[in-house]
């Protein structure tokens, strides 16, 4: 199938009103504003192992909030300063803030206090993790694609509030570890140009380090944890409202579910709270983490040799270290880009994995709903794109333990950046074609699968004397998922009513065929039959058939 977009002329006046119209329509589908109560609740809901990543970062976040409500009856978040006298020895007769002196108070003097503290830090990181793990998930397999790009916007911005909510709870026990991260932060901020030292002012309440608790604390306790509850509820909303995404399979189609009624979904949901729970407990009660007592209170005028980003920030400080000290002097103002280069890169990062939806679907012209996920083996292109954003982000957040590395491995920390320096390009594009190549190379494999089955390893040796090997066909449902598959062509755009060509519709057919060409589709039912007469003639039909009627809507 060739797709065709023509361009038609029109004024701007003209154009305004259809804009908004769009827009309108867009938000409207994809929020399922006007779908009926009554069939939310007979949606059906299907069961994957991958569909339970956002289902951990909703009850770590219960987790986070029930352990932080239990803290805010004992932490002070004050930096007054004064001596501590509590039960840990080496630090009695040291000039601390009240919040530090009441962390360590948390933790040697409150009953379970140090649990709550650790369960309430693991919590934060596991939901961090999985709801990571969760726009992975939703990137390799499509389930970004319509009419859920507004599911990938919510868990992209759960991802970002989570985020900041994690780097103001690490600062709020005031200790040396967090004073120097909030150190890299203050000089961040004051390299930007023109606005940098009025946002450190903002932040630290004056000159550095000031009082950030003071802003910290509300943005921690109250703003942030209400954003990520609102994210949670629009996100819920959504999965009731669209048909549940799932996997190919007999019987699934974009119009029938394969899985659970909501009310057993609702149920095995609460039972695995528990698990999440207890698991997180059980870490908590064994693993140590965040030891504020080893660092000491914080000093604007000292670091400590072990502070360091958490994990989930560690790319922000790996791209820092990466960056070559540039800076001139213009305007009678010196322009560090070793600050400037490493934070527009990052935000242009995280900018392009948030529109990236509106973006495929404005190179593919694939404007129908889609409720099966694709296998990433069958998206080449698509595949290779995330591989590469993997291994940008990687080499980021590896490139934040460069000193470690080159201590560990007795190596100089300047070979070390260089590495990664080269890495942060090639790294990307090696790996997208490589990524593209084992792609072409899967697809193969299951076009020999389909026809020929398992290799056994059995020989048999035939009556005239030749020997074969005996392979074992495959079963209907594996047969099912290496066929169903949704076929498109590259877009063909003609000239518009000027008989021109735009530039931009030149880029948008050539990205086309790099999303399309390169690809090796997979055996469809009918070339199923011409091979295998003895073949189920259903097999690789339903997705077929959902195309063309897709196509002809």
């Amino acid at each position: 199938m060739v797709m065709r977009v023509f361009v038609a002329g029109g004024t701007g006046q003209d154009r305004r009103p259809q804009l908004t119209e769009r827009l309108g329509d867009f938000l409207t589908s994809r929020s399922g504003a006007g779908t009926p109560l009554a069939g939310l609740r007979g949606r059906v809901f299907p069961e994957h192992w991958s569909l339970m990543l956002g289902q951990v970062a909703f009850h770590s976040f219960i987790v986070v909030v029930l352990s932080g409500v239990f803290l805010m009856f004992f932490y002070e978040p004050s930096t007054e300063q004064v001596t501590y006298n509590g039960s840990y020895v080496p630090l009695q007769g040291i000039q601390m803030s009240r919040a530090l002196e009441s962390t360590l108070d948390i933790s040697f003097e409150v009953r379970a206090g140090l649990l709550m503290r650790q369960v309430h830090h693991w919590a934060s990181l596991l939901m961090l993790a999985a709801i990571m793990s969760h726009l992975l998930r939703l990137f390799f397999t499509g389930g970004f694609r319509k009419p859920r790009e507004l599911t990938w916007v919510v868990a992209f911005l759960l991802l970002v509030v989570m985020l900041a909510a994690a780097l103001t709870g690490s600062s709020l026990p005031d200790d040396m570890a967090s004073g120097t991260s909030l150190a890299v932060l203050d000089g961040v901020l004051k390299a930007a140009p023109i606005v940098g030292t009025w946002l450190s002012s903002v932040l630290f309440g004056g000159l550095f380090p000031g009082d950030v608790i003071a802003l910290f604390y509300p943005l921690h306790v109250v703003i942030l944890p209400a954003v990520l509850l609102l994210l949670f509820t629009v996100n819920a909303i959504l999965a009731l409202v669209h048909k549940p995404a799932q996997f190919t399979g007999p019987g699934r189609t974009n119009d029938n579910v394969v899985g659970r009624p909501l009310p057993v979904f609702a149920a095995k949901s609460g039972g695995f709270f528990f698990i999440v729970s207890g698991v997180v407990v059980l870490i908590a009660a064994t693993v140590t983490i965040n030891p504020v007592w080893i660092y000491g209170p914080a000093d604007p005028s000292s670091a400590s040799a072990g502070a360091g980003p958490g994990w989930y920030l560690a790319f922000l400080d790996g791209a820092l270290r990466l960056a070559p000290g540039w800076e001139f002097v213009w305007l009678g103002k010196t322009w560090t880009l070793a600050v400037l280069i490493p934070v527009i890169v990052s935000t242009l990062f995280l900018v392009i994995v948030a529109v990236y939806p509106l973006v495929e679907r404005w190179i593919t012209g694939d404007r129908r709903d889609h409720h099966l996920l694709g296998r990433p083996r069958n998206h080449p292109a698509r595949t290779g794109i995330g591989v590469a954003g993997v291994i940008f982000f990687g080499v980021l957040w590896a490139a934040a333990g460069s000193d470690k590395i080159a201590t560990q491995f007795h190596l100089s920390i300047e070979g070390v950046l260089h590495g990664f320096q080269a890495l942060i390009i090639l790294g990307p594009i090696a790996g997208t074609f490589i990524t593209r190549r084992i792609c072409l190379g899967l697809q193969r494999k299951d076009s020999e699968m389909v026809l020929h089955g398992y290799e056994t390893g059995r020989i048999v040796r035939s009556p005239r004397g030749g020997y074969t090997e005996v392979h074992q066909p495959l079963d209907a449902w594996e047969r099912w998922r290496l066929v169903s598959f949704e076929e498109q062509a590259p877009l063909s755009l003609p000239p518009d009513t000027g008989g021109r060509i735009t530039f931009i519709q030149r880029m948008r057919v050539r990205l086309s065929r790099f999303f399309f060409e390169d690809r090796i589709a997979p055996l469809t039912g009918s070339a199923l039959m011409d091979d295998r007469p003895d073949a189920d003639p259903q097999i690789g039909q339903s997705s077929g058939r959902g195309h063309e009627e897709s196509s002809r809507r």
